[in-house]
């Protein structure tokens, strides 16, 4: 996109010299004579970029400068006097001027400075987008009654340092919460150190979540700072705390008691301030009643629990999470964004969603990819597991044929697939043989071998 730059100055020579070299280098130009004259162009036309004469007739720069801040704060100026002094050019950069450039001017000074202004104003500009977009990222979609529950808990509970046990079933964003409720604690310019303790082996949980010494065991080449070190300050993210083993949960409790440890290889005693966020899908009570789960490290972690409620207990949401899922999803394939048939939000809205949120973010951005057009319709939608259905783990057919002989095996298997055959066209014989390859009198065998019915022709 081309650059705009306005050029306020009342020496028709100064705006014709230098408007060329700017049109030279590529920018867009416009000229105004008077203070009046610039701030009715900033008006019409908001520039990129505005260099402007502080002496001029009637308004001065000045005034113009601070007007012009006022309206537009992120709108780069850079002053221009041929009668310029350090006070001029200090009161100018505290009312917001990016630059302050003597006359005569140094065309190739110009050019610098408005490449750097530019360049500064592009990097505020993408920030701000950045930071709006992380924003929306941590940001809980919804306006259900649940939601608004859950945001109002985070609220309060976010900016103390209270320990906090995230529960909710897979797929329900349970790391979401731990980062909202992180940006609004008072430790959000610090880091948040994620640790998905169902992740790490037994034997390596102290090195991660304590670090290790260089030379304190086979392959430490050098010195590893652990979980807990890197989150000093901070906030430490306990995912999935319940497929911690019992040795690990004890590590755990430890340091969570006594708020120090030694590195592996160490003796050196690190005192660490962190703030502790734990979630889990499991029912702890369960777990502890069946000892998979220590009590004491319970009531530790459970100073403030919050539960995250499943999608099917938040339906009026999902028309807001799936317009949500198709903008993100244009912005990051830099694609147009598509839309969602009122025929289609009809079927989506009925499905139960067993794996929550996450299975209906797959499902949309699946969607966006594989249909053709802007509109996604109900015809776009393939079939959905019907209320109360689980869909079945991935099952290896050969283990169901594993005991007997090869014959045994073939026979149990012929007979499976001959009765799923029949049932599929109704028991009709002459379809069934048509639709496998099989002669019809070869068929009505097999049927009365392995003695299943049928419906005739």
């Amino acid at each position: 996109m081309q650059r705009t730059i306005l050029i306020v100055d009342d020496e028709e020579s100064i705006c014709k010299s230098l408007g060329n070299i700017l049109l030279d280098e590529g920018y867009d130009v416009l000229a105004a004579n008077s203070g009046e004259e610039a701030l009715k162009l900033l008006d019409e036309e908001l520039p990129s970029l505005v260099l402007l004469d502080i002496w001029l007739p009637g308004i001065d720069g000045m005034e113009v400068l601070k007007t012009a801040k006022n309206l537009y704060p992120k709108l780069p100026l850079v002053m221009m006097s041929g009668h310029g002094t350090i006070e001029t050019a200090v009161k100018a950069t505290k009312l917001g001027a990016f630059d302050f450039i003597e006359k005569p001017l140094s065309l190739e000074k110009i050019i610098l400075t408005v490449r750097h202004a530019l360049e500064m104003s592009r990097l505020e500009e993408e920030n701000l987008l950045l930071r709006q977009k992380i924003n929306q990222d941590y940001e809980l979609t919804g306006t259900s009654p649940p939601i608004m529950e859950l945001k109002e808990m985070i609220s309060i509970v976010a900016p103390t340092n209270a320990w906090i046990l995230i529960m909710g079933e897979n797929g329900t964003g349970k790391e979401l919460v731990a980062r909202a409720i992180h940006r609004q604690s008072k430790r959000a310019d610090k880091p948040m150190i994620e640790v998905n303790c169902a992740a790490i082996p037994e034997e390596l949980i102290e090195s991660e979540l304590f670090g290790h010494e260089k030379g304190a065991f086979t392959g430490a080449t050098e010195k590893k700072r652990g979980k807990f070190d890197l989150a000093h300050e901070g906030t430490i993210f306990l995912d999935e705390v319940a497929d911690m083993s019992l040795k690990a949960q004890a590590k755990i409790l430890r340091i969570l008691q006594e708020k120090k440890f030694e590195r592996v290889g160490g003796n050196k005693v690190i005192q660490v301030d962190v703030r502790v966020l734990a979630a889990t899908n499991k029912d702890l009570e369960k777990e502890m009643e069946e000892g998979r789960f220590r009590q004491d490290l319970f009531y530790r972690l459970n100073v403030i629990p919050l539960m995250v409620p499943p999608l099917r207990s938040r339906k009026e949401d999902i028309p807001l999470l799936m317009e949500r899922f198709l903008a993100d999803f244009a912005l990051k394939e830099g694609e147009p964004k598509k839309i969602l048939g009122e025929d289609a939000l009809a079927i989506l809205m009925e499905h139960s969603w067993p794996g929550n949120v996450r299975e209906l973010k797959n499902f949309i951005e699946r969607l966006a990819i594989m249909t053709p057009s802007i509109v996604i319709s109900a015809h776009d939608i393939p079939p959905l597991p019907k209320e109360g259905h689980k869909v079945e783990p991935f099952r290896d057919p050969v283990q169901d044929y594993v005991s007997g002989s090869f014959r045994e095996a073939k026979m149990d298997f012929e007979k499976s697939y001959l009765a799923k055959k029949l049932r599929e066209f109704e028991g009709n014989i002459s379809k069934t043989a048509e639709s496998i390859g099989l002669e019809r009198s070869n068929l009505h065998k097999k049927i009365k071998a392995y003695g299943l019915e049928s419906k005739g022709e």
